[in-house]
């Protein structure tokens, strides 16, 4: 049976990707000051201006304006001709503490109260996913990985002038068609670019297709049928906050599986670990991967959820849609036995209080081999394969 999927990506320049590196680098230096820091920093960024507010309880002293500036002149909004200039937005800021009645349950987990022995629990109650499959080498799908591809490939020929009359806003789409389950073609690309007024739409299609699309997606699965969508309104020349308004945790889908997985509802940027919407995400990646990679199955998503204040989780479940070599509860029993899933010892086991987190800030969280981040190694397959008594 033959069906298409389609995932999509965005560039680092994409009103909700600058308002996800601009708490991300918040993220980052309230870590680097004081790695217990306590984040959940929200940006929302509009012609002209960044808001930045939420919750940071830190030893940190932070410069607001001086993070913000940095962060988005990186990404390219460094003039005012492009909409956005980082020199000169306003920069607002309504940050205040974390909530004690959270810290409460964070601080020393409903296991442990009393008994003097500290761990600490979910910053909130929740439901998060992980998946992975053996479509792509870094064992993610097909769809949101050439996405990812192509959204990067922008912001490369972009940065480095190959096509130098690009601009920071962007994004890219890919349609996969599947034949019994397995990716056999591209049925078709979409990317919008922003672009310098005067190039014309004739040289950005050629351009994008033969510097961008047909660098990025291997010829195997190009062919004559392939549609190539190349700013299909004729001109994206109005982009970035200017043309719509950036909000962080906005693209939750494009953070992690493009739609193929389920999605627990949490976002990511500005949050630091003790908050399971990020950290238990990628524990629950770092689970699957390791099942796909052990040759346990070919496909396998996982389910964790927690209660605030509680450090175990309420429930585990994966799910191997028929592709596993042992039945799912079995597989189920073998994560518990091979993953501390309490929130403590996933930021112990990686290392999520001592990285950056900006790098994450686009392109996805998941599958990124090329930033070398802890919850894609597949160095427990052997402890899962000895777990289910298999050699």
């Amino acid at each position: 049976m033959r069906k298409l999927f389609t995932s999509e990506s965005v560039t680092e320049g994409h009103p909700d990707k600058l308002c996800d590196r601009i708490s991300e680098a918040i993220l980052d230096e309230c870590l680097r000051q004081d790695p217990m820091s306590r984040v959940a920093c929200e940006t929302v960024a509009t012609t002209g201006m960044v808001l930045c507010s939420g919750e940071i309880t830190s030893k940190a002293h932070l410069e607001i304006p001086e993070i913000v500036r940095g962060a988005v002149r990186e990404v390219g909004y460094d003039r005012a001709k492009y909409g956005f200039d980082a020199e000169t937005c306003s920069v607002l800021s309504s940050i205040h503490r974390q909530s004690p009645d959270i810290a409460i349950g964070v601080d020393d987990a409903l296991e442990s109260r009393g008994s003097g022995a500290f761990d600490i629990g979910a910053g909130d109650q929740g439901m998060m996913f992980g998946f992975a499959c053996d479509e792509t080498p870094e064992l993610m799908p097909m769809p949101i990985s050439f996405a990812h591809k192509l959204a990067k490939r922008l912001a490369e020929v972009r940065k480095s002038g190959v096509l130098g009359y690009l601009r920071p806003d962007g994004k890219s789409q890919v349609t996969i068609e599947y034949d019994g389950g397995r990716p056999v073609r591209v049925d078709s690309v979409v990317i919008s670019t922003q672009h310098d007024p005067d190039v014309s739409q004739s040289v950005i299609r050629g351009d994008i297709i033969e510097n961008v699309i047909k660098k990025v997606i291997p010829a195997e699965f190009l062919d004559e049928k392939t549609v190539y969508y190349v700013n299909p309104t004729g001109r994206f020349v109005i982009g970035g906050p200017q043309g719509d308004c950036g909000l962080t945790g906005r693209k939750i889908i494009v953070d992690t599986y493009g739609g193929y997985s389920r999605h627990g509802g949490g976002a990511f940027s500005g949050k630091d670990p003790t908050k399971v919407d990020r950290s238990a995400a990628y524990a629950a990646r770092y689970a699957a991967k390791n099942i796909v990679a052990a040759g346990l199955a070919s496909k396998c998503e996982l389910q964790i959820a927690y209660a605030i204040g509680v450090a175990k989780p309420v429930s585990l479940m994966v799910d191997t849609f028929g592709t596993g070599r042992v039945s799912d509860e079995e597989l189920a029993k073998a994560v518990i036995k091979v993953f501390d899933l309490r929130p403590a010892a996933i930021i112990e086991q990686l290392g999520l209080r001592k990285m950056s987190y900006l790098p994450l800030s686009a392109y996805g969280h998941m599958g990124r081999e090329d930033l070398g981040v802890s919850w894609e190694k597949t160095d427990k397959t052997g402890e899962l394969i000895e777990a289910l008594g298999r050699s």
